[in-house]
């Protein structure tokens, strides 16, 4: 469970976005600090928030607007998430297609122009060079495919699991809890 404390509920807000608090965006430096704590849970824990108001009581509609704000927020950092992933795959998948191409094309001039050379050491050089400038083509795909989606996918995971995250407001006046 992660414990914050905040004078009062507006300074867990971004003060910038001039929406209603249901709507509006967290703090950016309440989100880091978040999301840090959240990596460094395990992946299978739930994740729970205790706020602690110092200058203003809890209220049960307090509450109720803190928790709908923070799961309003990680639901959407996941979709957005989720589409710079499918995105990442989009990007991977055409880069494969045009690396694949060169490499076709890496391969066919390689032969033609090891077959203009006449010393054959020479010709294979040629040949191999350009097949070697080819496979470099599929690097980036390769890349995309085999490991830069992971991280990605572990934070649409972390938004998720904080999207369902137990959000509790507490009274530091009066230490009852205040959940609706």
């Amino acid at each position: 469970m992660l414990e914050l404390q905040v004078a009062e509920l507006r300074q867990f807000f971004n003060a910038m976005d001039p929406a209603p608090f249901r709507e509006r965006d967290l703090d950016p430096r309440a989100v880091a600090y978040i999301l840090d704590w959240g990596r460094e849970t395990r992946a299978g824990q739930p994740l729970g928030l205790v706020v602690q108001l110092t200058r203003e009581p809890a209220t049960p509609e307090s509450t109720s607007m803190l928790r709908d704000a923070i799961h309003a927020y990680f639901e959407h950092r996941a979709l957005a998430t989720r589409r710079q992933l499918r995105q990442l795959f989009r990007v991977g998948r055409i880069s494969l297609v045009i690396g694949l191409a060169f490499l076709a094309v890496a391969i066919g001039v390689g032969e033609f122009v090891a077959s203009l050379v006449s010393k054959e050491n020479y010709a294979t050089i040629i040949k191999e060079s350009f097949v070697i400038g080819g496979w470099v083509a599929l690097w980036r795909p390769l890349e995309i495919f085999l490991y830069d989606w992971w991280p990605i996918r572990a934070e649409a995971k972390l938004h998720d699991r904080l999207s369902e995250s137990d959000v509790r407001l507490l009274d530091a006046t009066a230490t009852t809890r205040a959940n609706p």
